[in-house]
């Protein structure tokens, strides 16, 4: 009906919406179409923060430790077995290197001789003369050899000399035989002829009697120069016969002396062995003496004492105390997931949450995040930990901003590995399908990553 009369009466009537439910509940059609307007505009900004970039990261939690292995908290074990004396520090207290720690007293009853160093000492001394005694009897039983030597040349020359006398002898009788045999010959003619002459007149009897006796003289002559002979051949016998003799008694008495000799040697080098064994066992006495007190090995802070109290016996390598290097550079030890492994690099770049410190995260927008510090990778264990995971050591970044002063070893950290920029819907969909962060990147993002970026292209050719 339309609304043309001028007549009021005839006009229609207007409608209190607060008198009716309905239309209350309806409300101003322009407020729908304000509300569809904004929720459009804000499908439309969440559509494009889609394509965003997007930092990937890798996220683990640590704690802090030191850089170097010597500047990490260390325990000082028991070298000896022993029993607590006195104890020369208090837990906190810092204490230079070779500061003593603690003293502890012996329990081995080998040891409890309080002058064991002083008698082992005059122990090394009585078989250090011993040695010296057999070394004296050596050299007077090598003297011995030589006078030995020098006698049994000088009877072995007589002897030869009583060789060359009899075969000279032997031929003098030899001689003598020959002319005794010659004058018997002649005897037995002139006495023949003798007898023919007496038979026929021509000489006397006293002449023929004469020459009998020259026969018997000619025959005792020979008989005489013929035992002179065997004489002479029987002492050169005898002569050679000596000579044997003088050689093997002089052998026996040489082999006595020899024998004496190296019997002496071998008492000398046995004492020198106990020597150098009981020089050895000194020096560890020595050392175990200074074992007595424990001392620090660097300056630094008693943490914590293992064991406590006076008169508690402690075992050889028993942990006593722990003790915090004065020096220390920090750094962080993560352990990383071995999916995410292959993407670690030394000198990735790594944010962290420390313990106790306030921070505001933006895990893909490491940019605008507050309170986080940075650091690159350091080190990376080629061989999986126990937990499963590998682990990795980051130390700060020089080119951020410090780590805080008061920041202490063994507090926790949340470490962020910073990846490539990916959009923020390729994130959405990574993580919603469980892939891992992308591995390859391109030669910008790879020079972020510690990597030659001509040594990666060259790899992907």
């Amino acid at each position: 009906m339309l609304n043309i009369s001028n007549d009021p009466a005839c006009a229609t009537p207007q409608l209190d919406a607060r008198q009716f439910k309905v239309l209350d509940a309806l409300g101003d059609p322009r407020t729908a179409r304000r509300f569809a307007r904004s929720l459009a505009a804000l499908l439309i900004l969440l559509f494009l923060a889609l394509f965003l970039p997007w930092t990937q990261n890798i996220r683990t939690r640590g704690s802090v430790t030191g850089l170097n292995p010597e500047m990490r908290p260390q325990t000082i074990h028991a070298i000896i077995p022993g029993r607590i004396e006195q104890w020369y520090v208090q837990e906190g207290q810092k204490v230079m290197k070779g500061d003593t720690i603690m003293r502890i007293s012996e329990v081995k009853q080998e040891y409890f001789d309080p002058l064991l160093l002083e008698r082992t000492g005059q122990q090394i001394n009585a078989k250090e003369m011993t040695a010296r005694s057999y070394q004296e009897k050596v050299n007077a039983l090598d003297a011995q050899v030589d006078a030995l030597n020098q006698a049994m040349a000088i009877k072995l020359e007589q002897a030869r000399n009583k060789i060359v006398q009899a075969r000279l002898k032997i031929s003098s009788d030899s001689i003598r035989v020959v002319a005794a045999r010659t004058e018997i010959g002649v005897a037995r003619d002139q006495l023949k002829r003798g007898e023919e002459q007496f038979a026929q007149g021509l000489i006397s009897m006293v002449e023929l009697e004469r020459r009998r006796v020259n026969d018997q003289r000619s025959n005792a002559v020979l008989i005489d120069a013929e035992n002179d002979l065997l004489d002479a051949r029987n002492g050169m016998l005898n002569a050679e016969l000596e000579l044997g003799g003088i050689r093997n008694e002089y052998r026996d008495k040489l082999a006595k002396a020899e024998s004496e000799k190296f019997a002496s040697m071998s008492q000398m080098y046995t004492t020198e062995a106990e020597v150098s064994k009981m020089q050895v066992d000194l020096a560890s006495y020595v050392v175990r003496a200074g074992n007595y007190f424990i001392t620090a090995p660097q300056s630094g802070y008693i943490i914590r004492a293992m064991r406590s109290g006076l008169g508690e016996l402690v075992k050889e390598g028993e942990p006593l105390i722990s003790i915090l290097p004065e020096r220390h550079d920090l750094a962080v030890e993560l352990f990383v997931q071995p999916m995410d492994m292959p993407l670690i690099n030394k000198g990735q770049q790594v944010r962290f949450l420390f313990d106790g410190w306030p921070s505001i995260v933006f895990s893909g927008w490491p940019n605008v995040s507050y309170g986080t510090y940075g650091g690159k990778v350091v080190a990376i264990d080629n061989y999986i930990s126990r937990n499963g995971k590998y682990r990795i050591l980051v130390a700060p970044d020089p080119d951020d901003k410090p780590w805080p002063s008061a920041l202490r070893m063994g507090s926790g950290a949340v470490g962020i590995g910073l990846l490539g920029d990916v959009p923020i819907w390729y994130e959405l969909w990574r993580q919603l399908n469980g892939f891992p962060p992308d591995l390859y990147m391109d030669l910008q993002t790879v020079g972020n990553w510690g990597i030659d970026p001509a040594e990666d292209a060259n790899y992907h050719k």
